[in-house]
């Protein structure tokens, strides 16, 4: 069976052309222009306008949402293709299998949280307000409250730029860990066009495995709870920590967390202090708190110098209080970084994509 869902009314896409700013079309709301724009509303859209650029030997930037990139002052010197295909397709659905459904790049994340918790379809609740589209979903295996995609994709179709063909993987092959994968760790071969998930069937929501979120549930971490209250209650708690977006909160003006959780070996968590947050990670490796880290580096809360500084609400988030540039964030980014390995030794590694930019090396 194949069944479609229908999508939300589509936001109103960017004008193509040249010189086209793209600090609009980021959460950050930083950038200088492309020096040209194309819009792919379609799939066949998408693979051409990318695999145009690739025979013309033409650098091109593939934009989604626009919430996981930081891009330079001086803009991006190509072409920006916003991908704006729609599309959420049930292939399967049975009391044994689940649900089996394929959504297309273009579609926004949140808005299919929310469609999969409103149909009974479990193992999405706990990503829910999490910007950007779809297609981004796998490229940095996003996940927060104990949940990631790699828990629930079946395969990821794509246009792999280097053969030249569209390529299905399963997610076997898609080589997913914490905040990575395969299409992170080959960046500009693989194209995202779909995503299809298995999901079961169900009111409770998958296993609540955060701490935090089963606090806010009244649950044992490990229990279910109501998957609606599951959404609702992940909402809340990004909401208190400017993570989910609002055009009039400037702490929502950024790129979610700017750093991801550090993974240590064993004799670098040991260094830390002994009340540093450790959570060990199957591999053996330890997994500590990048927020932590930067509170006891002694930048605390809304640190900065204003119209670039850390959120109020929450470290790891760097904002644009309105009027920043992208050389003053990274500026903030750089001093925090430096002060992070100068008091525990640790590196942090900015998560967002960043485009014609980059932090300041390290001089410890």
């Amino acid at each position: 069976m194949a069944e479609a869902v229908p999508s939300t009314a589509a936001p109103e896409a960017p004008t193509e052309g040249s010189g086209v700013p793209l600090a609009p079309l980021t959460t950050l709301r930083l950038g200088g222009p492309a020096r040209r724009l194309l819009v792919a509303r379609t799939e066949a859209e998408l693979v051409e306008h990318v695999s145009g650029c690739d025979r013309a030997g033409e650098p091109v930037l593939v934009l989604g949402g626009g919430s996981n990139v930081v891009v330079a002052d001086e803009g991006f010197d190509g072409t920006v293709v916003q991908v704006a295909t729609r599309g959420i397709r049930v292939e399967d659905l049975s009391d044994c299998a689940g649900a089996t459904v394929a959504v297309a790049a273009g579609e926004p994340w949140d808005e299919l949280v929310a469609a999969t918790v409103a149909r009974g379809w479990v193992g999405l609740e706990a990503l829910s307000g999490i910007p950007g589209l779809t297609g981004a979903s796998p490229i940095q295996n996003v996940g927060a409250y104990g949940a990631d995609v790699s828990q629930t994709i079946a395969q990821v179709r794509t246009w792999d730029r280097q053969a030249q063909a569209v390529r299905t993987l399963p997610a076997a092959d898609c080589g997913f860990g914490y905040r990575t994968s395969r299409f992170k760790a080959e960046p500009g071969r693989f194209l995202v066009l779909s995503v299809t998930f298995q999901l079961e069937l169900g009111t409770l929501s998958a296993p609540v495995r955060y701490g935090e979120l089963a606090r806010a549930l009244g649950v044992e971490p490990g229990e279910r709870a109501a998957a609606e209250d599951v959404r609702r209650a992940v909402l809340a708690l990004r909401a208190r920590k400017g993570m989910v977006l609002d055009p009039a909160d400037h702490d929502t003006w950024s790129a979610g967390s700017f750093f991801t959780n550090p993974v240590l070996d064993p004799a670098a968590a040991a260094a830390l202090p002994a009340d540093a947050p450790r959570f060990p990670q199957p591999d053996g490796a330890v997994k500590t708190s990048a927020a932590w880290l930067i509170e006891r580096s002694g930048f605390p809360r809304g640190y900065g110098r204003p119209p670039a500084t850390l959120s109020g609400k929450h470290t790891l988030a760097l904002t644009n209080r309105g009027g920043a540039t992208t050389a003053q964030l990274l500026a903030l980014a750089s001093e925090v970084r430096e002060g992070v390995h100068a008091r525990f030794g640790v590196v942090l590694e900015p998560e967002p994509n960043l485009v014609g930019c980059r932090l300041q090396p390290l001089t410890g």
